[in-house]
Parts: C-alpha cells; structure tokens; sequence
C-alpha cells in the first residue's frame, strides 16, 4: 500500500501536490514538528557530545573557548535561518497555489541569492574574529583557542547555509522525511569523526572544527540530492529570473535576516555579562547552551515546521486553517515544555555530573534546570509567531518583536539581574523578556490572521497595513495576505 502521509506524499519524483491544504492541522504539525527535530535535535545532540568530550579534556578554558566561538557561529548561523525562511516561504505559497514552475523558479533565484550573501558576508567576517572575541570578553588561551576554531569553521558558513536552504525547500513541498534526512546524515558524520579526530588522532578542539566542516559538507550533499535529483524542485538559477525574484526574495529575506540576528546581538550581550563573572560562569552558560536546543529541540523544528503549513493554506485562501494551525502549534509547544522542564529538573543532578560543573559552573546549572526552563513556553510561543509573521507576509512584526525581545527584553532586566543576583540574575533577565514578548507576539499572530482573512472591503485593521508586504497572487487570480 502506496504511503499517503504528509512528509510521503511529496515523496514522489516531481510530485507538487500541497499536502498541508487538507486533513488535521494538529496531525501536519506533529508529523512536521516530529521529523523536523529528529534531525535538528540529531545535529544538537552531537554538538552537545562535542562540548562533553572537550569538557573531558580537563581544561576549563577549552569549554570556554567553544562557548565563546559558538556565540560568533550563532551570528551565521541566525543569517542563515533568515535567508532560508526567505526561500522556504516563496517556494511553499506557490506550491500552495497550484504553480509549480514558479516554485521552481523561485528555489533557483533563491539558492543562488543565499549562496552570494553568504560568500560575501563569510569574506568580510573572517578578517574580524579576533575583534568579536575581544568585545565577547575572551582573553588569552582562551581567545587564542576559540579564534583558531573560528578560522577553520567560518570558511564552510556558505555551504551550510545553502544545505539548510535545501533542508527548507524539500519542507516546504511536504517532504519532512526527507528534509530530515539532510539534518540527520550531518549529524551522524559528526557523531562518528568527533571522537576519533578529539581522541583517536588527539587533535582536541581542532579535531572538532573539521568535524564541523565535514559534517556541513555532508549536510549539503544530501540535500542537493534530494531536491535537485530526486524532486526536480529547483529550476536552474539564472540572473534574469533573479532580477525577476529579488523583490519577493527580499521582501521576506531582509526583515527575516533582521529578525534572526537580534538574538545572536541579544545573545552576545548575555555572554558578555556573564564573562564579568569568570570563566566557571561562561563554561556554565557553554553547557546551557549546548543543553537548550538538545531539551528543546523540538520547539526550534516547530517554528520551521508551521511556515510551509502556513505559506500552502496561504497561497490556497484557507484563512481558518490558519488559525487552526497556529492554536494547535501553541498547544503542541506547550505540551512539550512542560514535559522537557520536568526531565531537566529530575535529570540535573547528571547533568551536572557529565560535565564535570563544579562551584559557580555547577550553581548556575542547576538554576536554570529548576526555573529558568519552565520560560520556553514563552520562547516557543515567541518563535512560533515569528514563523508565522514571515510566512503570513508580515515580516515586519518578526522583526518588531526579535529586536524587542533582544533589546528592550533583554538588556535592562539582564543588567538589573545581574547587579542584584549574579549569573544566575542574567537568566533571571532574559525569561523575564521571554514572557513579555512572546505573549506579546501570540496576540498580535492572532490579529494578523483575522485581519489577512477579512476581505478588503469588509474593513482590515489600519494599525497592521504599515507590517504589511503586497499581496501575494496565486495562480488562481486570487490574493492572500
């Protein structure tokens, strides 16, 4: 028997069937969501491996060091989701409407748009890493350390990133299987060199930066084979259909892009604030950071995951599907974190031991385990309507609240916490933001939807027409959002 799934159904060779138009909302963004952070959670839980094995080699700087470079790579990696969302939107409403070559077309135009910024921006970096791990608080071996990491990794940002793209394409035709295959081969070659290149071959924090590039490679490889060979999904970038494109492309890439790097700008201030409290203090937030996307991995794959349901039930006129869907990502995400907040709070004892955190390290560990996690209902509710901002067509609004939730939600009650309560006082800080913003953010969602799903005549809301890009035409002669 033929499988009819959502993440099956796209499987077949040039299919361009829009699969999120029909059934349960409830079941694509469990089926998404799912096999989006098999994947992603895959990738995470390596990197959490990667900081236990330098953790092993007994230096406290070496863990420090890879937090400190891992809040640059954040910076690349946030460019990188943001020009993906871009890619990941356009490809999803044409599908929606039924237009499969402008599907194609607008793939090509994206791919070759992402593969040019990211080269450029990867030239300009590279020569100021040393500057970034100064303003982040890193001094001696342990700048020396993270700057030598950086040098061999930044190089391969471009093919991630495009790797990513593809990972976002074969999601926005439906094929989540697939799109977490891209994920889960990268993860899995990380898997397998990290401890012969660390150990077998004693290469320490080397071994782990050409782990990182391998497994970017392979990450990319597997995701060209999949939408390029197998789905036909990407039509050949040419500079014509780029010319064509580039206004769609950056309607949706520069907010997205600006959204996505207000939390690397949010998290450096974090970092840095926490550097006045020494080395113990940043290792402990390296561990947290390592630990937070590897718990709540499955939160990150569902703001991924709600854009294509989004964009396909956009570009068909399905307005309450869309509201459908939104509720029943927001109760998924809930459900989730209360459950992974229970697990850190009963698992902290061991994770403290696996890593070896004693002192401040340890302290400032177990606080977060016991009250810091519980914030991510607020973080999942904020990533949510992030996703569907950009997916909605106002881009905008992510950006408003991004920047909000990393400037004004961040920076006074982090500073405020960190005078009154230490390192423990900045966590302190940023769940407090994370609850203005996100509910913020969640009622706002709501009000873009009944506003996109009025007809013009019937009187929209004035206040969300300046958020607001041009409608998007679909192939039926209609507009939606």
């Amino acid at each position: 028997m033929a499988d009819r799934s959502p993440s099956a159904g796209a499987g077949a060779r040039g299919s361009s069937r829009a699969t999120f138009v029909e059934g349960s909302t409830m079941r694509h963004v469990v089926v998404m969501t799912v096999t989006g952070s098999v994947g992603l959670m895959a990738i995470f839980a390596v990197d959490f491996l990667n900081l236990v094995y330098i953790s092993m080699l007994g230096e406290a700087e070496l863990a420090a060091a890879i937090g400190y470079a891992g809040t640059v790579l954040f910076f690349t990696m946030s460019l990188s989701i943001g020009l993906n969302i871009s890619a990941t939107a356009l490809t999803a409403r044409a599908l929606g409407a039924g237009d499969r070559d402008l599907a194609r077309r607008r793939a090509g135009s994206s791919l070759l748009f992402v593969t040019v910024v990211l080269s450029l921006v990867t030239i300009a970096l590279m020569p100021f890493l040393g500057l970034a791990l100064d303003f982040l608080g890193a001094s001696g071996r342990t700048h020396d350390i993270a700057h030598r990491f950086l040098l061999m990794v930044v190089p391969s940002v471009p093919v991630l990133g495009v790797g990513m793209v593809f990972s976002g394409l074969l999601r926005a035709c439906g094929d989540a299987r697939r799109a977490m295959y891209v994920t889960l081969a990268g993860a899995m070659t990380t898997a397998i060199l990290d401890p012969i290149l660390i150990f077998g071959f004693h290469l320490g924090v080397d071994g782990a930066a050409i782990t990182s590039v391998i497994s970017r490679t392979v990450l990319f490889a597997i995701g060209y084979w999949g939408c390029v060979r197998l789905h036909r999904l990407v039509a050949m970038p040419r500079l014509a259909h780029l010319r064509a494109d580039l206004g769609s492309i950056l309607g949706i890439a520069v907010p997205a892009v600006a959204t996505q790097l207000a939390t690397p700008i949010g998290n450096a201030y974090v970092t840095a604030t926490i550097a006045a409290f020494g080395d113990p203090a940043v290792a402990a937030w390296a561990i947290i950071g390592r630990l937070i996307p590897v718990a709540f991995g499955a939160i990150f794959a569902l703001s991924g995951s709600i854009g294509p349901i989004l964009g396909q039930n956009l570009g068909a006129g399905q307005y309450e599907r869309l509201r459908r869907a939104l509720l029943d990502s927001l109760i998924f995400a809930s459900l989730y974190v209360v459950a992974v907040w229970l697990v850190l709070w009963l698992a902290q004892d061991e994770i403290v031991y696996l890593f070896g955190a004693r002192g401040e390290s340890e302290a400032v560990v177990r606080f977060f385990c016991t009250w810091i996690a519980g914030t991510f209902l607020f973080w999942g509710a904020l990533f949510v309507a992030n996703a569907a901002f950009n997916n909605l067509g106002f881009p905008a609004l992510a950006t408003l609240f991004n920047w909000g939730r990393a400037t004004l939600g961040t920076m006074p009650f982090v500073a405020v916490g960190a005078a009154w309560w230490g390192a423990e006082g900045v966590l302190i800080g940023q769940g407090i933001g994370a609850v203005l913003f996100g509910t913020a953010a969640v009622a706002t969602c709501f009000r873009v939807i009944r506003h996109i799903g009025r007809p013009p005549d019937a009187g929209r809301t004035p206040a969300l027409r300046w958020f607001a890009m041009p409608p998007f035409t679909s192939g039926k002669g209609g507009t939606a959002g």
